[in-house]
């Protein structure tokens, strides 16, 4: 007997075989058995998620030898018919080969014949988004005034494709990526029944990696069993997809914390010289600290928003306990710049090499508390705030905007010393305009998140109180959103490259000579 994949071979024959899509069974159910099902239906989700499995099932519901019913009997010839894709009653189209106005004019011919043997003919369109305009309004007509002997059913990942017209007359069933441990739980029920050795890891890595497509996830766990002959082990998976193991995730997170910077760089080399995916590992950073953002933000229902094991969801609550939700927001900030740099040079080792470093070794590290810094202290700022008497109070000296330009570097360089995450932040903005006593800091629209940080309460006393350290005035400071062909191509001199100013960032420096 030839041997039948893991896809096929596991393929859902009843609704009650079908995975994370419970809304769609219940509503095909209750039609059914209350005798209301609509003549033709859209299917609409991710690719492997059950929307042409569920197709067949609901017509060998429909069309069984032992009459209509939820629970097709899956033994009669017309149920192996359609399981087998060779049922004269139940004609799989597909809408990419199939897709101009000739073939639905054979279609709407056809559609006329009454059925051979069951009660319904059944046209399951796969991709039916495929299908020229002019296809799809000839299939008008039939949709319109179907015969009672037809059913239609589109399958489709890009519903947003099917004309509106096409739409207002189908019942549109929206299917739902599959939960992680929905398919963790499957693919553990096929290793049992397949008699497979694997790993605990191996399931979670394989559930992540297949973004939700069970069909993905079996046919990774298939190639898994052919390359290491049933007995599965977590490198495996490592070396065949190239993902990142959560264990990974945990052990850079905790060189971070601990302002291990050395160790961050050398578990890097490791990773890279073991043949990992440097674009998968950031991606998975960037999924780590969201995880980690999801269990400070919302403790109480954090297991089912991170849809993961229960053991890893408990690890990464301990792990966000080492850190405020600051640390993470800024993690996400350095992150999302070594993509973006990344996307400016050749290789993504030099970004996230230097991402590692601003996260575990400039200024504040995650999750230690302020690190000791030179210039003002919180005190000291406290301090130059007190009130004062009215009668006491100096004039205030008004200052000009070039005398701010001109001045700005030193504000930056005394904000970088006295809180780095505010600096960082203000390193992507710069001075617009000064009015009334009032300092006008503009951000590009792309920077939005960097100008709310900005605003908190806590960051504006401290940069107000820089400004008249700095500024020798008092003055306030207002943010604003601008497009970036607004803002002053010059105000200190020639424009840096991005690449080389993302590394005079990271590592607190600055340009003393440009040829």
């Amino acid at each position: 007997m030839s041997y039948i994949a893991f896809a096929r071979k596991w393929r859902p024959q009843t609704f009650d075989d079908i995975i994370g899509q419970e809304y769609v069974v219940t509503t095909l159910k209750n039609s059914i058995n209350s005798n209301r099902l609509h003549h033709a239906f859209i299917f609409a989700g991710p690719r492997g998620v059950g929307k042409t499995s569920t197709a067949r099932i609901l017509a060998k519901s429909l069309n069984c030898q032992n009459g209509t019913s939820v629970t097709p009997c899956n033994v009669c010839s017309t149920c192996v018919e359609i399981t087998e894709s060779r049922s004269l009653d139940c004609i799989e189209i597909d809408g990419a080969s199939n897709r101009g106005i000739e073939e639905i004019r054979t279609l709407r011919e056809n559609v006329k014949f009454a059925p051979t043997r069951g009660l319904y003919k059944i046209y399951i369109i796969d991709e039916v988004h495929m299908l020229t305009s002019e296809a799809f309004n000839a299939l008008l007509k039939t949709l319109e005034e179907p015969p009672a002997h037809v059913k239609f059913i589109f399958a489709t990942t890009q519903p947003q494709k099917i004309i509106s017209t096409i739409i207002s007359r189908c019942q549109f069933l929206p299917f739902q990526r599959v939960l992680n441990v929905e398919i963790i739980k499957k693919l553990k029920e096929i290793a049992v029944s397949e008699k497979l050795k694997v790993e605990d890891d191996v399931f979670l890595a394989v559930a992540r990696a297949s973004d939700g497509s069970l069909r993905d996830a079996e046919s990774m766990l298939d190639e898994l069993v052919s390359f290491t002959n049933a007995d599965i082990h977590t490198k495996d998976i490592n070396s065949i997809l190239g993902v990142v193991e959560q264990d990974i995730l945990f052990e850079i997170t905790n060189k971070v914390i601990k302002k291990d910077t050395a160790g961050a760089l050398n578990l890097l080399d490791s990773l890279i010289d073991q043949g990992k995916d440097s674009s998968q590992l950031l991606l998975s950073l960037i999924e780590h600290f969201r995880n980690l953002m999801i269990v400070k933000v919302a403790s109480q229902n954090h297991e089912k928003l991170l849809d993961l094991p229960i053991e890893v969801c408990q690890s990464i609550s301990k792990q966000a306990q080492q850190l405020a939700l600051n640390d993470i927001f800024f993690a996400f900030n350095a992150l999302l710049e070594a993509q973006e740099m990344a996307k400016r040079i050749d290789s993504l080792r030099i970004p996230l090499e230097i991402v590692l470093v601003k996260l575990s070794s400039q200024g504040k590290s995650l999750g230690q508390g302020p690190a000791p810094e030179a210039g003002l202290k919180k005190k000291d700022i406290e301090a130059k705030l007190e009130p004062v008497e009215e009668n006491n109070k100096q004039p205030a000296i008004a200052i000009g905007f070039n005398k701010v330009k001109e001045q700005w570097p030193l504000f930056m360089d005394e904000l970088r010393r006295v809180k780095v995450s505010a600096a960082h932040y203000m390193e992507e903005g710069r001075p617009v305009d000064v009015l009334d006593g009032v300092l006008v800091v503009g951000f590009p629209k792309s920077f939005s998140f960097h100008k709310e940080a900005l605003e908190s309460k806590e960051n504006r006393l401290v940069l107000e109180t820089i400004c008249r350290d700095v500024f020798k005035t008092d003055i306030r400071v207002n943010f604003s959103l601008v497009q970036r062909d607004d803002q002053p191509q010059e105000p200190f001199g020639d424009e840096v490259d991005p690449v080389i100013q993302a590394a005079i960032n990271t590592f607190n420096g600055r340009v003393v000579r440009k040829d």
